[in-house]
Formats: C-alpha cells, structure tokens, sequence
C-alpha cells in the first residue's frame, strides 16, 4: 500500500465562492496538489484556487494530449486518453510512495464526468483515497438562469452532446427535464434534435455559467457560432399547477 493519501476536491461550477468550506480547507493545507490543463492554458481548476494553497506547495500539473482536437469515436481517442490517465497515475504514486498526501483538483463534482474519477480508479485499491463532492456544473448553471428544472415527478436525464441524433432522440423522449453536455461541436446536431422533438423552444444555452463571461440566453435567440467548452443546453421539466 502507498503510505501517501489521495483527496480528490470537487470544486463548484466555477465561481470560486461555490467551493464547499471542506475543500478550501484542504487545499490550504495540501502539500501536493495535482491539477489537469489544457495544453498551453493555466487550467481551469488551478485558476480557481489561486491565492489558497500553502506556499511551499508542490504544483503536479497533467496536461491533456488533446481535448476537442479528436473525436470521441476516433480510436486515437480511448488510446490516447487512457495512456495519458496511466502516465497521470504513474506520477501521483511519486509523492505517494514517500507518504505525502495528494490533492487532485476537480471541477464540478468528481464523480459527474470529472477526469479525476480515472486516476481515483487506478489508484483507489493502492492508497487511501477519499472524495470530497462539489456543486456540479449544471447545478450552477441552472441557478444562474434562474430556471426551475424538475417538478413533482418529473425525470432529469443528462445527455452527452456526442451521442448521435437517434440516441438522443430518444432519450428525450424518454425524460421530461434534460440537460445537454458537451456541447461545443456537437450544438448544430442538439439543436436539430430538439426541434425534432418538440423542444426547441424550451430549450435554454448557458455558457460559462458562474464565471467571469457568464452568457445565458434562449437557444432559440442565440446567434450563430461555436459554443465553447463550458457550455450546455437545459430543458426544464413540465410545468403543472401545484
């Protein structure tokens, strides 16, 4: 067993002040603190922390291979990914090895499509590891738009915009409040299905929701162009008296 400990943090949607207490208490105390980025960019997560963490801390910084640059169902994809989540594990071990505790920084909540569940999946049988949630993205982003989701027994469904339009199609069918992630490329082809299903006009764009750039908007009067990373699509839920 390493001696080390993993903390994966959920850190909120991305307004710094939705951090849970828990979290930025952890990060005050981190000795090492393990974050992923974008090639060239600073990170997402790390930006978010700055000004909280110990000054002789340990920075691990895991730089994404590509992130839209090739498509889900490109085999270089799972390929690529999976080699680079097992290099990622490989270089938290290090510290871990010595019994120093590591900190791995999440956006939202880990558990809801964060990259940090597939180096707490390698790693979890090796060390102890504990998670800590935070407010997911699509929570912020419906509270900023002011925009009830589900009602009574209405049900939720969150749909990755990278399903096909038969898929998700018909998964909407099948709901009666949805969300729609990963966006980015993918906005023409929701935007087809859900006029497909009757939903279009419903339907509300958020980007960059609880960040500095916040634009919400009705789908239907969003202007052309493309939607980037923090982006997503919300269809409320029936709306019957009470």
């Amino acid at each position: 067993m390493l001696q080390g400990r993993l903390f994966v943090l959920g850190l909120g949607p991305g307004d710094p002040d939705l951090m849970t207490v828990k979290a930025a208490r952890m990060i005050a105390a981190a000795p090492v603190v393990a974050f992923f980025a974008k090639q060239g960019r600073k990170g997402h997560a790390r930006s978010m922390v700055d000004g909280q963490m110990r000054h002789d801390v340990e920075e691990l910084r895991l730089e994404y291979p590509f992130t839209t640059e090739v498509a889900v169902e490109d085999p270089r994809y799972l390929a690529g990914m999976n080699e680079f989540y097992e290099v990622c594990a490989e270089r938290l071990r290090v510290p871990l090895q010595t019994g120093r505790d590591v900190t791995l920084l999440c956006e939202g909540d880990p558990f809801l499509y964060g990259s940090a569940m597939y180096l707490f999946d390698r790693l979890r049988t090796e060390c102890h590891a504990e998670i800590v949630p935070g407010v997911p993205g699509m929570s912020g982003c419906w509270s900023r738009a002011n925009l009830p989701m589900t009602h009574g027994d209405d049900v939720l469904s969150v749909l990755p915009g990278t399903l096909d339009e038969e898929s998700l199609l018909a998964c909407l069918k099948l709901c009666d409040a949805a969300v729609l992630i990963k966006v980015g490329r993918n906005l023409p082809k929701i935007c087809r299905v859900l006029r497909a299903a009757g939903l279009f006009e419903r339907a509300v764009y958020v980007e960059r929701g609880t960040m500095e750039g916040e634009h919400i908007v009705k789908l239907a009067e969003r202007k052309d162009g493309p939607a980037p990373y923090f982006s997503m699509v919300l269809v409320p839920g029936r709306r019957y008296a009470r």
